[in-house]
């Protein structure tokens, strides 16, 4: 049994599961549908898999050695984030049957699939993290690469399993959660936690600069 594997899986496991912005984007659009919040939980996994990539080729050292592009792609995601709290917010304002950016029940999947990619994409932290979290868990004398792909397997297929179960149990008690009232009330809750995150992700290059 390896124990560095099992630790490494529990830690994974951690930073996938901990709520922030792909949690709160895959909620928002399994309240529209089943279809969206999986979809947009396959981009979730997606951009993780991009991060990973990214750690294994060392790509993100370079993130790490240029502040300025380091704090240019912190904008793009805070400011992305912040667009997708302020559209929820501002669909509030529009009766509950219209669907939130076009994506009801029978819609395409690329729009979610699209916000999902897009929203882990723009997280500069994640392959920085990756990087610094992956060398730690290859034991000394052992071939880096074969191990570190392993690693980067793990994070994605916990993001496989992770996000769409949140997709699917939002869906199960959708019947509850889309009466117009509970679904109004879901709704403001996670554009006001997209519109803070992005606030908050905007703000830390600001006062890094």
């Amino acid at each position: 049994m390896d124990a560095q594997l099992i630790a490494f899986t529990g830690v994974a496991a951690g930073m996938v599961a901990v709520p922030g912005a792909d949690f709160t984007v895959v909620v928002r659009n399994a309240l529209v549908s089943r279809r969206a919040g999986v979809a947009c939980a396959l981009g979730v996994a997606g951009g993780l898999l991009l991060h990973t990539a990214l750690a294994v080729a060392g790509v993100a050292a370079v993130l790490a050695a240029v502040p300025a592009l380091f704090r240019a792609l912190q904008l793009l995601g805070g400011g992305y984030v912040l667009y997708l709290g302020a559209r929820t917010l501002w669909s509030l304002r529009r009766p509950r049957a219209a669907p939130v950016e076009g994506t009801g029940a029978n819609s395409s999947a690329a729009r979610p699939l699209r916000q999902g990619f897009v929203t882990n994409a723009l997280n500069p932290k994640a392959p920085i993290t990756f990087l610094s979290l992956l060398p730690q868990f290859v034991p000394a004398g052992s071939p880096a690469l074969p191990r570190t792909l392993l690693l980067a397997l793990i994070v994605v297929v916990l993001a496989l399993l992770w996000f769409p179960a949140v997709a699917l149990l939002v869906d199960r008690l959708g019947r509850w959660l889309r009466e117009p009232r509970a679904a109004r009330a879901v709704e403001g809750v996670t554009g006001a936690a997209l519109t803070l995150l992005g606030v908050l992700l905007l703000l830390e290059p600001l006062r890094a600069a």
